[in-house]
């Protein structure tokens, strides 16, 4: 991992957002960030209104597993090259159209009488989509160069905030004008600004020593990965990093629903305003990447997250206020995006360029796990321990990923050496 430089002003440093790498990080970005939160936040606002339980809404996290699975099929990535566009790039395209299909599927379903079918095409539209975020994390490693990659993480992260933005921002406020299979429908038609980035965007330079055989492709990241020192904890301190962040945000739409918000309030101002504060967020978090180190980046974005986590006890004690609900969402969007924009600029530099969807793919399905496995039995937890000391008990959870930081301090420090105080 290299040095943080200190001589680096912070304006050379922005500077790269104006390269077309950057802008193409940034589309690719917006491609992951819009899908994910369709079956996330505008699904659970679907179910909401038409009268689907907290417990069946809780469960629908499930058919995120797709994202803590993509590592399962990522090696075939590496391997196999369509003929046309090339080995990133045609992958890109195929899926991103897929993807397009699925969403206007899961717009058609009916989740109160039919639950079974609208889960059927929840998950087929996280499988495209997740696989759509391999591709796209191996084309943003492949063609950054090593010192791009924080800014790179926090151009992808504004994208992938600006999706989600969209999604749930403009799809919750479309859904009070129109009904929710239009608003599907309409997201349907957004995604193809992805198929667009694709198709002009340049193909990288494939790495000397891919795998020339599946075997190798499925052999070879894995083996290449756990020769590091630290694997196993690096792995669980991925999962457990931004845990108690997931836990809470897993419930946050039935949160301010269950509070008395409307749709277009939650959309306006829990979503549309977030997304200042996101941007800032993850434009700090990748300055201080630089600037401070992953060490002590990792730390102090560790601890604000917790910190917003246990500030959503504001909302409850405040009932319903606009003016509690903007400034804990700022809040929680601003550390959020820091964590985001440090955890995969921390993940992008353990990765192998030989292997790089494969290896990724299985840092980021870990990363995944908070938010769709340890978030299912979220609304039993909230129906158990109230509102209040459900967001309580979601900030204590951030402290095991603190903790193995500790550990990591021998390898991750000695980096950070020449970094100014």
């Amino acid at each position: 991992m290299p040095a943080p430089n200190p001589k680096t002003s912070a304006w050379s440093y922005y500077r790269q957002m104006f390269s077309w790498r950057m802008l193409i990080a940034l589309a690719m970005g917006f491609s992951s960030g819009l899908p994910l939160m369709l079956t996330g936040t505008v699904l659970q606002a679907w179910m909401s209104d038409v009268g689907v339980d907290l417990k069946t809404i809780g469960l629908f996290a499930l058919v995120g597993l797709p994202y803590t699975l993509k590592f399962l099929w990522a090696p075939l990535l590496d391997r196999f090259t369509f003929p046309l566009l090339g080995r990133r790039r045609g992958w890109l395209v195929i899926v991103q159209l897929v993807l397009i299909g699925t969403i206007v599927l899961l717009g058609a379903s009916d989740p109160l009488h039919d639950p079974g079918l609208t889960a059927l095409a929840a998950l087929l539209l996280t499988f495209c989509s997740a696989t759509q975020d391999s591709v796209i994390d191996a084309y943003r490693r492949e063609t950054l160069a090593e010192n791009e990659q924080g800014f790179g993480a926090s151009a992808y992260t504004w994208g992938y905030r600006g999706g989600m933005v969209v999604a749930t921002g403009g799809g919750l406020i479309l859904a009070d004008i129109v009904s929710f299979p239009t608003v599907f429908l309409a997201m349907a038609g957004i995604m193809s600004i992805g198929v667009v980035t694709t198709l002009l965007s340049p193909e990288p330079r494939r790495p000397d020593g891919t795998p020339s055989t599946l075997r190798e492709a499925v052999i070879l990241p894995f083996a290449d990965f756990f020769r590091r020192q630290d694997a196993w904890l690096i792995l669980a301190f991925i999962v457990l990093f931004k845990v108690g962040d997931a836990v809470a945000a897993s419930l946050s739409t039935a949160f301010y629903l269950d509070t008395g918000f409307s749709n277009t309030e939650i959309g306006a101002v829990a979503k549309v305003l977030g997304v200042w504060a996101i941007l800032v967020g993850v434009a700090i978090g990748g300055l201080l990447y630089l600037r401070a180190g992953p060490y002590r980046t990792l730390w102090i974005c560790g601890i604000l997250q917790a910190l917003s986590t246990a500030s959503f006890v504001i909302i409850v004690m405040a009932g319903h206020s606009l003016t509690a609900l903007a400034g804990v969402i700022a809040f929680e969007n601003v550390t959020a995006g820091m964590g985001t924009a440090a955890l995969v600029a921390f993940m992008a530099h353990l990765t192998n360029k030989k292997f790089t969807a494969t290896q990724y793919a299985l840092l980021t399905s870990l990363s995944g796990v908070p938010r769709v496995i340890l978030s299912a039995p979220a609304g039993y937890l909230a129906e158990w321990l109230g509102w209040f000391d459900f967001f309580v008990f979601g900030a204590f959870l951030a402290i095991p990923g603190l903790l193995l930081l500790f550990r990591f301090r021998s390898w991750l420090v000695p980096h950070e050496a020449e970094a100014p105080a």
